[in-house]
């Protein structure tokens, strides 16, 4: 039930390393638009095909930019970098996750809309500290990033567009070296 990278470290460290702590992430969170739409019209096979199809091609690039993958929530997806593995630059390998994801999407989206069905991705990156360790109950725990800067990262996936990837100041400050961001003005999140 862990990422690769939590599972790991348990079992070179033991438990000690599931132990509450604070660390300062990048959160990233991706979700379809229009996928309620399209699991009301779709089978439950094609609803799970796509999951699939989008799943694996995320996976694949958390795992290939360090991403801790916390969660997926049917069609939303929650990564977490730096944490439990250290590592440098968390804010570019963030950005850089959720490009690739708007790319890795594109062959994806577009199959689908061949047979009738609007899917993009939308995506929101934030940065700042976090509670980090195990949660859950005995039979079932998950590796977790928790605080405000969880809260942030979901707010601003919600506000971005399909192919879009909305950044907190933080991390766009953190990226401006590799990336042009463009500026989008202050934002009322819920």
């Amino acid at each position: 039930f862990f990422s690769p990278q939590v599972a790991d470290l348990l079992v070179a460290e033991g438990e000690e390393m599931l132990k509450a702590h604070r660390r300062e992430v990048n959160v990233a969170f991706l979700d379809l638009r229009g996928f309620t739409a399209f699991t009301e019209r779709a089978a439950p096979e094609e609803v799970m095909a796509l999951l699939r199809e989008y799943h694996g091609c995320l996976g694949r690039l958390v795992m290939a930019h360090g991403g801790t993958l916390e969660r997926f929530a049917g069609d939303s997806v929650m990564v977490f970098f730096n944490d439990p593995v250290p590592m440098d630059r968390p804010a570019e390998q963030a950005v850089r996750m959720a490009l690739a994801a708007q790319q890795g999407f594109g062959p994806i989206g577009a199959a689908w809309a061949k047979l009738g069905f609007e899917l993009s991705l939308g995506a929101g990156i934030a940065q700042g500290y976090a509670t980090l360790g195990a949660i859950g109950f005995e039979g079932r725990w998950d590796y977790a990033a928790i605080g405000g800067v969880t809260n942030l990262a979901a707010r601003l996936c919600a506000e971005a567009k399909g192919g879009e990837v909305l950044l907190c100041q933080r991390t766009m400050a953190a990226v401006d070296s590799f990336a042009e961001p463009e500026p989008v003005g202050p934002m009322q999140l819920r």
